[in-house]
């Protein structure tokens, strides 16, 4: 017969804990889990206090308490979180920004970033775990998620991206009792190993020279010194803002993005075959050929069918010339979809969920939450990173090998 194991708080404690309290109450909110909970927590961070005080030599000493209230499973709980006079104490139980504890049940985030509304969540939870929690909690869950955001849109950057992805998409959002198209953008940067990091996500209702000059100055003040090359989905004034704060980058039209637009302009039945007939023009051997297959295009069947093809390639013109000049090994890793397109598609799948957002907020923590998602999948670089590596330090030189540095 199996002996009983033994638990590991002796019984003996429980019932001394328990003396006085109604059991049934113990894992109310603010019962008695809560209290051990609170009571834990502040004993582990005095310590912390006591062993970051004992290994300073610059006479630094306790500076009183500051209260700072935390998200657990069962709701909020507010700890008194010990200071020093020179403000060098940082936790690590419970980090500065950090507003979630430890140990709290990540199901309600990680559903939340799948797209599923607050309300969606409480259903999911009650039917498959028997949790009853409130929309509320729900939403002061993902709220602290805001805090986190303006910690990661302000965090350090590399100074040097060989490669950085600049794209948009729309969402809906209720503004001043309406529901408005706003753009959300999204930095995707690539290092020098190839591996990628989205630098940032900015929502912005109308776009412009000077938001894309806010945005440049941004990634500048967190420590981007140099971008190779940028590639951007032709919006108007970008170039332009790309150029005046970093003057040495090449600027690239999202040769995928082109090609999109062109075939919105063509019927169904006939988008394959314009397709394969645009081909001449991005697989060209040099600019030379490029502009001759596009004139070839613009006088053949189709292009006298869909006129609008050649000339939105002729207004792009300037920003695409640049990847002739690069070899096969770079410009497939500019056209190749799997950068950014597979990140969009995740982006868009949340977004179609949710059809509109309440306010700008919730639309900053989905995305911001999907991002996350995305860059923890993010192991390997590109399988043409490896050659396209090798075409980047002879093309750039030292502005490529500082970026290895």
């Amino acid at each position: 017969m199996a002996r009983r194991k033994e638990p590991r708080i002796p019984d003996a404690v429980l019932d001394q804990l328990l003396a006085g309290a109604d059991p049934k109450t113990a894992f109310d909110p603010k019962g008695l889990l809560d209290e051990l909970k609170k009571a834990l927590a502040e004993r582990v961070l005095n310590a912390e206090m006591d062993h970051h005080l004992a290994g300073d030599e610059t006479g630094n000493s306790r500076n009183g308490y500051g209260r700072k209230t935390v998200i657990t499973d069962t709701g909020k709980l507010t700890l008194e979180i010990p200071r020093d006079r020179q403000s060098t104490f940082d936790p690590q139980l419970i980090a500065k920004y950090q507003r979630r504890f430890p140990g709290f049940d990540d199901k309600i985030i990680s559903m939340y970033a799948r797209g599923m509304s607050t309300r969606e969540i409480v259903g999911h939870l009650r039917e498959l775990y028997g949790i009853d929690v409130s929309p509320d909690l729900i939403s002061a869950v993902t709220d602290a998620v805001l805090d986190e955001i303006t910690t990661w849109q302000a965090r350090p950057l590399e100074p040097v991206y060989p490669l950085v992805f600049f794209d948009a998409l729309r969402v809906k959002i209720r503004d001043e009792g309406m529901v408005r198209n706003k753009a959300v953008h999204v930095a995707l940067g690539v290092r020098a190993d190839g591996t990628k990091e989205v630098l940032g996500l900015w929502l912005e209702q109308n776009e412009g020279a000077k938001f894309w000059l806010r945005v440049m100055n941004e990634l500048r003040n967190r420590g981007v010194e140099d971008i190779l090359v940028a590639v951007v989905d032709g919006l108007k004034g970008f170039p332009e803002a790309i150029l005046a704060v970093f003057p040495q980058t090449t600027v690239q039209t999202c040769i995928v993005h082109l090609l999109r637009q062109s075939l919105d302009f063509v019927s169904y039945k006939d988008r394959k075959a314009v397709a394969g007939a645009l081909k001449e023009i991005y697989r060209a051997v040099d600019a030379t050929a490029a502009e001759a297959a596009l004139t070839a295009f613009e006088e053949g069947p189709w292009g006298q069918k869909y006129p609008a093809i050649g000339q939105s390639w002729r207004r792009a013109w300037s920003e695409v010339i640049p990847f002739y000049a690069f070899p096969s090994e770079v410009r497939r890793i500019l056209y190749t979809t799997n950068a950014i397109e597979s990140l969009n598609a995740k982006l868009r799948r949340a977004v179609r969920a949710r059809g509109h957002f309440p306010n700008d907020d919730a639309a900053l923590k989905l995305l911001f939450l999907v991002l996350n998602r995305a860059e923890k999948e993010w192991i390997m670089p590109a399988r043409e990173w490896c050659m396209a590596k090798a075409q980047f330090a002879i093309l750039f030189g030292e502005r490529f090998t500082r970026a290895l540095a």
